[in-house]
């Protein structure tokens, strides 16, 4: 498996100078290649590469495989679609191969090629982070992020067997309740919650008021709601995979992928909605889940918390409010999450087990180990 590992580059003030200027040419090159594919409806590498890398070479003074990776970024970038010119920011990331960019871990300095040649930059990362780096493949991004400048490097790391597992544990997914097991342990997410309320509020008075000052406070804010939601998402994924490995049993959770285009709510909610991290939850949880060899399932979440476990009857008339269930059949009740969350570890051995499967593409691609 794949994982992304961050580090921190400490360059001197000219090393900086250097990175940025490198950064803004090979963005200006990608630019001049998307604008050729686009003239010339040629949108595969190999194609691309034929039309333009001598002029790359000659016009933007780049090494040849410097060149080489800003082709490969455009014809990425045309793989979704080709309905429009794609064009690049310039200060957008540039990857990086090992002919380009190498790592001297024991002087915690990488040596990466910029526009004024080799620069030896020291870095800082975790100690995780730097065990994972003994395993770094294939590319590096270089990224400018706030005026500090980051590394991404992809590291292979070897998973083990999946564990023979002795039962399910579900988990269900929600907002008031960020996620609940069928063992009836419930995660709250009333902190999420108003942290994100607060943070709204602060952020519309500070607009309204347009001030230098409030704008200033709004640069300072940006990104901490988002750092606190992941943060929350790592612990909360930790318990929930420690506790599988530790009774031997798989996780079972529900596939909500486009729950926000199939659900309505009212106006007074989209925000709440909309800011769900439940994908990146989700991810979280496969990742860390294949690294330890616990089995991982997506099942079906229809009715989950509409289902009675005891007679089966399906009504929506069962969720009596968001926090109980009371069967319309048999009279069955309990806790509504944890009803659904035993529904959901019910539907489990018959879906199909996704332990290796892309849906860690999101997660990760940019999780912290």
């Amino acid at each position: 498996m794949r994982l992304t590992v961050q580090l921190k580059l400490q360059p001197t003030p000219e090393q900086a100078v250097a990175l940025q200027r490198t950064l803004e040419r090979a963005n200006e090159a990608c630019n001049y290649i998307s604008r050729v594919a686009w003239e010339e409806r040629t949108f595969r590498q190999f194609a691309i590469h034929k039309l333009v890398y001598q002029s790359v070479r000659e016009t933007f003074e780049l090494a040849a495989q410097m060149a080489v990776r800003c082709i490969a970024k455009v014809a990425d970038a045309y793989k979704l679609d080709k309905k429009a010119q794609r064009t690049f920011t310039p200060h957008g990331a540039i990857a990086y191969d090992d002919r380009i960019l190498s790592f001297a871990l024991p002087k915690s300095e990488v040596s990466i090629w910029t526009l004024n040649g080799r620069q030896a930059i020291p870095f800082v990362c975790g100690e995780r982070q730097r065990q994972l780096l003994a395993s770094q493949r294939g590319e590096t991004d270089l990224a400018l992020v706030d005026g500090e400048w980051y590394l991404f490097a992809v590291c292979e790391v070897e998973t083990p067997e999946p564990i023979d597992v002795e039962g399910v544990l579900g988990v269900d997914l929600g907002v008031t309740n960020i996620a609940v097991d069928s063992d009836g342990e419930m995660h709250s997410g009333k902190a999420i919650k108003n942290v994100r309320y607060r943070h709204r509020r602060l952020r519309q008075k500070l607009q309204r008021l347009g001030t230098k000052g409030s704008r200033r406070l709004l640069r300072r804010l940006a990104g901490q709601e988002k750092r606190f939601a992941t943060w929350v998402n790592h612990n909360l994924s930790k318990q929930i995979v420690a506790k599988a490995e530790r009774t031997k049993r798989a996780i079972a959770l529900e596939d909500l992928t486009h729950i926000r285009t199939r659900v309505r709510a009212r106006r007074s909610q989209r925000a709440t909605l909309h800011s769900w991290a439940f994908f990146q939850l989700r991810a979280f949880i496969a990742y860390k889940a294949v690294l330890v060899g616990v089995p991982v399932h997506f099942v079906d979440p229809r009715n989950t918390s509409r289902t009675c476990p005891a007679c089966g009857c399906i009504d929506k008339a069962n969720r009596k409010t968001q926090a109980s269930f009371v069967c319309t059949s048999c009279g069955f009740a309990g806790p509504a999450d944890v009803i659904a969350a035993g529904n959901v570890s019910r539907r489990a051995p018959v879906s199909v087990p996704h332990c290796s499967d892309v849906s860690l593409r999101a997660g990760s691609a940019r999780a912290k180990p």
